[in-house]
């Protein structure tokens, strides 16, 4: 907040905090930052003026009597249907054009004013209301504390909720209509004046300058991206289709993946119905104005009647109780006398004081109008976000305007498409569509400026800077360095690392791209350790059936694998999502020296489907050799230097509706929200192994959402061991070893310190989202979020499988400290603090059981997790 509308308006000191929101699978925000980082400079225009006719109005309203601020006051512009609610402490700002010549300003217990605008060089007032007694529909109004009973505004509220089946389009039995969705992202309020390093070197960037329609401010748009669809509904049994006839994207985030930041995109900036229970926005879910506990979270007023378009609307105003909680401050124009309660428009910001990353202006409007039978019809869904980024650097601005039209209610011509797999079906011309289909696929047309986002670039490109910066930063977030566009190196992150065994661990590898065949993918790595003096490898070669755009692993997969490896294998230490020798999990909190070395060979056969359920057949040789640490020993007394295990897995899983980010190697999920089954069985007959195996695993995991009470993280597991089996084919609790929080593994747990043939397992973590914390000043203003987390696993060992029973099978190392299970299940608790300068966690694990003062365990500990999230 500049500093003379602070001294202007005798407010308390404002504190912006700049942080920012970026995706480890997307490079869109960190690109962003370099631009902005390069932009960095001080603004000479003065607050609120703009390069256009456009402009942004600030003001703050008051009591005229006491001078106190009037927090909650609605501002809108008479005629426009365009207004805003004051923050706490009564500061506004609305975008106003050349034709805007009033405002008017009320709030609940005072007279409202209609004052008239002039603009100049400040465009900031100070607005006085008297407080007096306001008639409005009929109910007297006063001045005193809010009430639920006897309020005409919560019973309207009720009202409107209990009219959602009126109208609603989803009651036909068939809908059906275009989507146009256009998603900007810029520098936000970038003079185009000022006298900076970056507007010396490229002035022609004054030439792209655009300005916000929302907040009327100038951007530099960075990213455009266009998306034409076709969304076809039936009700009975209900399915929901969309047919993607046009895609289209030009700016910065086209030296990454673009499917990556698509994905994230639409996931954040979702589609809004005002009628659901919660609103899932930015991955956190709000407490909607119509939910049924809405009367319990929202404060409702009847603040004025407003003329939209031809229609006379009661406004409802809506603020949260508490105002750091996920929920909306905003208004609902809502037609009068109409028995349907349609709405017209909606209007929606969050509050200032929301516990909300990185947000600093959040503005969302809807527009509605009515089929000929009076069904409830949505034109327009405008979002608009104001992101503030690192430290010193400019906000940056993310538009999601999305327009509807031709809704139909008769059937498609294709009733087939119901039946299905896929929810989306994607054109073939879907990404090379003519000029002329982009007119008339356009329903909100495209401004002048963001049409020329690749020209800019373009000519932006030929930078030095600008183009090996995007590049280090490119390779950075994905992991592999390009090669030409034929072959990647990678990944970076394990180019060096260290463990026990190894040493110094250096490792060079990479793999093909759909340049060199869209169907045949090599990868392979090198690697040698300078304590073990050995060198391990691994080659693959993978044909797709499908043509592939980029890597193999692209969604969906259906493939043949064979792959060849030698490598340590960590007994009892598995990681789900990185590599065993990435460079931050050198630094472990104990000596691990529980590993083999193994030779193995795999024929992987992979069918993924579009509803998400995928199936994978493997046949493995793994050829097992011991170490020092591990000798493989029967209870004979006779050793061995290696054994052999051929065996075939069959895995089968099941995630609807997931959605994720795609690397090279791996799949990191978007959000959690899909449950995930996944069922295996592996078996090595005893004819084809040394020791037979049969073992079968069954996992299922989800979060529930618990409205604007946070979430819960829920996975639970089991195993079974069917045969008489050595101790590396039965079920080794996950440890992990590292100061970092790590999914489905055990923080205080020694690997291998239990092994069982019959096992069950749980991970529950439950985050408020700052629900306690938000009570309490200081943490409060401090935006932190608590997190908990409770985990364990409860198994027992049969006789058949106990070395000292049965002397044919390994005995375990001596050094081992294996016990069995004969006091309970294995338990640990967490209480943490999430969301310290916005990108740490902090928890505090204990041990709850098993805490053997005989051996050296971890009883509690600190452990630590990097992530950024709004």
């Amino acid at each position: 907040m500049p500093a003379i509308f602070v001294k202007l308006f005798d407010t308390t000191k404002i504190i912006i905090r700049r942080e920012m929101r970026f995706s480890r699978s997307t490079i869109i925000i960190l690109l962003l930052a370099l631009v902005s980082f390069i932009a960095r400079a001080e603004d000479n225009v003065l607050p609120g003026k703009t390069n256009s006719g456009s402009y942004f109005l600030q003001g703050i309203v008051r009591d005229s009597i006491s001078g106190e601020a009037l927090p909650r006051s609605s501002v809108v512009v008479p005629g426009a249907a365009r207004g805003t609610v004051s923050d706490s402490r009564g500061i506004f700002g609305i975008p106003m054009t050349p034709a805007d010549t009033l405002i008017k300003v009320s709030c609940i217990g005072y007279a409202s004013r209609t004052l008239p605008i002039h603009r100049d060089n400040y465009n900031m007032i100070v607005v006085y209301l008297p407080p007096s007694t306001t008639e409005l529909d009929e109910v007297i109004v006063r001045k005193k504390k809010y009430s639920k009973k006897n309020n005409p505004a919560l019973e309207f509220a009720k009202r409107l909720r209990n009219s959602a089946s009126v109208g609603d389009p989803l009651a036909h039995d068939y809908y059906s209509y275009d989507k146009y969705e256009r998603i900007t992202l810029a520098i936000n309020d970038f003079d185009p004046n000022a006298d900076n390093w970056l507007l010396r070197h490229y002035p022609m960037l004054r030439e792209y300058v655009d300005t916000s329609d929302v907040s009327g401010k100038p951007i530099l748009n960075l990213s455009v991206k266009e998306k034409a669809s076709t969304v076809n509904y039936r009700r009975k049994p209900r399915s929901v289709k969309t047919t993607v006839n046009g895609f289209s994207t030009t700016g910065i985030d086209k030296v990454g993946n673009t499917d990556n930041s698509q994905v994230y995109l639409e996931d954040i900036l979702r589609e809004v119905n005002l009628y659901d229970r919660d609103i899932n926005l930015l991955q956190n879910r709000f407490v909607s104005p119509l939910s049924p506990i809405a009367p319990d979270f929202y404060k409702f007023y009847l603040t004025d009647t407003v003329m939209v378009e031809t229609d006379s609307c009661a406004v409802l105003s809506f603020y949260p109780f508490n105002r750091s909680t996920f929920g909306f401050t905003g208004h609902i124009y809502v037609v009068l006398g109409d028995s349907a309660m349609t709405i017209r428009r909606v209007e929606i910001s969050v509050p200032h004081e929301i516990n909300l990353n990185f947000v600093q202006r959040f503005n969302l409007a809807q527009t509605y109008e009515n089929a000929p039978d009076g069904t409830r019809l949505k034109k327009r869904d405008d979002l608009t976000l104001e992101l503030a980024p690192l430290p010193g650097l400019p906000s940056l601005y993310v538009r999601r305007n999305t327009s509807y039209g031709s809704h139909s209610f008769e059937p498609p011509a294709d009733l087939s498409m119901f039946d299905k797999m896929q929810r989306e079906f994607v054109n073939d011309s879907v990404n090379s569509r003519s000029d002329i289909f982009w007119a008339n696929a356009r329903l909100e047309p495209m401004s002048r400026q963001e049409s020329r986002v690749g020209a800019m670039l373009k000519r932006l490109g030929q930078s030095k800077l600008f183009y090996y910066g995007a590049r280090v930063i490119s390779s950075f977030i994905q992991g592999y360095i390009p090669l030409g566009d034929k072959f990647e190196y990678g990944p970076v992150n394990t180019t060096v690392s260290f463990n026990d065994i190894e040493g110094v661990r250096m490792r060079l590898g990479g793999l093909t791209t759909a340049k060199l065949s869209p169907h045949w993918f090599f990868r392979g790595f090198g690697a040698y350790g300078t304590r073990d003096h050995k060198w391990k490898y691994s080659g693959e070669v993978e044909y797709s059936f499908h043509d592939k755009k980029r890597h193999s692993r692209e969604f969906p997969v259906h493939s043949l694998r064979l792959t060849h490896l030698y490598d340590l294998d960590y007994v009892g230490q598995h990681y789900l999502f990185t590599n065993a020798d990435n460079v931050f999990l050198s630094l472990k909190r104990m000596t691990d020296r529980n590993v083999i070395y193994h030779r193995e060979t795999d024929l992987k056969y992979t069918l993924e489907l579009y509803n998400n359920f995928s199936l994978t057949a493997t046949l493995r040789n793994d050829r097992r050799e011991a170490t020092a640490w591990i000798p493989f020993v029967n209870g004979y007394g006779n050793s061995m230097s290696a054994f052999t295990q051929n065996s075939i897995n069959l895995t089968l899983r099941y995630a609807p509706g997931e959605k994720f980010f795609q690397s090279r190697t791996n799949r990191y999920p978007v959000n959690l929200d899909a449950p995930i089954f996944t069922l295996s069985h592996t078996l090595a007959p005893a004819f084809a192994s040394e020791y037979p195996v049969s073992k079968t695993e069954f996992s299922v995991q989800k979060r529930f959402w618990l409205s604007a009470f946070g979430y819960i993280d829920a996975m639970a597991s089991g195993a079974q061991v069917w045969s008489r089996s050595p101790y590396l084919d039965l079920i080794i609790p996950n440890a992990n070893l590292s100061y970092t929080i790590h999914p489905e593994s055990f923080a205080l747990l020694n690997p291998m310190e239990f092994i069982n043939d019959s096992q069950v397992s749980w991970f529950v973590t439950y985050c408020p989202n700052g629900l306690l914390f938000n009570l309490i000043p200081g943490l409060k203003e401090a935006k932190f979020r608590e997190a908990f987390s409770f985990s364990g696993f409860y198994g027992r060992l049969s006789d058949r499988n106990l070395p000292s029973l049965n002397p044919s099978l390994l005995a375990y190392p001596a050094d081992a400290t294996v016990s069995r299970m004969d006091r309970g299940p294995y338990m640990e608790a967490s209480v943490g603090i999430d969301n310290i300068f916005r990108c740490l966690r902090v928890d505090y694990v204990w041990r709850l059981s098993y805490r053997h003062p005989e051996y050296q365990i971890d009883r509690s500990g600190v452990r630590i997790a990097f992530h950024m999230a709004f």
